[in-house]
């Protein structure tokens, strides 16, 4: 009775183990495949408030949007 309950204990702390590594790397996975913005969206958001963005411009988006990730 009791290595029953133990066996049972054990295999799902196990399985929650593997569940949250397995989601935690397909989850870095899909955001490097994925990012949330680029430099093309900045560019784009930019051209739309009626500004030409340079190089520069779009650099210091890029850094301020990494740190607040």
């Amino acid at each position: 009775m009791l290595h029953d309950i133990l066996m049972v204990v054990i295999g799902l702390l196990i399985g929650i183990c593997i569940g949250f590594f397995g989601a935690r790397m397909f989850l870095k996975k899909y955001l490097k495949n994925n990012p949330p913005i680029n430099e093309d969206m900045i560019k784009a958001l930019m051209m739309q408030m009626g500004r030409k963005p340079n190089q520069k411009q779009i650099n210091q988006m890029m850094k301020s949007m990494e740190k607040y990730q």
